[in-house]
């Protein structure tokens, strides 16, 4: 069966004024559609056809089309996952006590959006999931994922901000540092909870 685009869940004005209707219309229906097309295609025939996203990442990601178009189409659906209208403000639950063990959260908001302002070129920021329960924060370049067995920062992504510039340049342009500010605004901390406790 072949990858297709999620259902956003909700309109593309639905996030403004942190994230503009003309960004999302394109982020979602050009980008991650076309992260989707190109990844169906570079596993069109192999042993990867059929296989879940997460399995296709663990398998192929020694391959470029896969690991580009893959980490793309996993990387974005999370992204869209945990953002919602109007936002949660803070962490609820397990993911709450785990934050506050990292020391925080207001520690975890400065070092979540260090990674995000200090990723250089292209990439995501990530709070994860450890193995033992804690969470880390860190980056990837281009479209990894930390689920990728050599990824910079490895476990279960929880939150993950895009900085590449597709996903701010119409709003933004160069202030990065502002966008990774508004996104705070439309977390939905309750998917992350979820998250962190599947």
């Amino acid at each position: 069966m072949a990858f297709e685009l999620p259902q956003l869940g909700y309109a593309f004005t639905a996030l403004e004024p942190s994230i503009d209707a003309q960004t999302m219309e394109i982020h979602y229906g050009k980008h991650h559609q076309a992260y989707v097309n190109n990844l169906n295609a570079a596993i069109a025939g192999t042993d990867l056809e059929g296989k879940t996203i997460e399995e296709v990442l663990a398998l192929g990601s020694d391959k470029p089309a896969v690991r580009n178009n893959g980490g793309g189409h996993f990387n974005h659906t999370l992204f869209w996952e945990v953002m919602t209208p109007g936002g949660s403000k803070e962490p609820v639950g397990k993911v709450k006590e785990a934050i506050d063990n990292y020391g925080g959260f207001e520690k975890f908001k400065e070092d979540f959006s260090n990674a995000a302002k200090t990723r250089f070129g292209s990439g995501w920021a990530w709070l994860v999931k450890n193995s033992d329960g804690s969470v880390s924060v860190g980056s990837t370049p281009n479209q990894d994922a930390p689920i990728m067995a050599d990824a910079p920062i490895k476990g279960t992504p929880i939150l993950g901000l895009d900085v590449w510039e597709h996903a701010y340049y119409l709003k933004y342009q160069n202030r990065r540092p502002d966008y990774v500010a508004a996104f705070f605004d439309v977390v939905n901390w309750d998917k992350v909870e979820e998250l962190y406790n599947k």
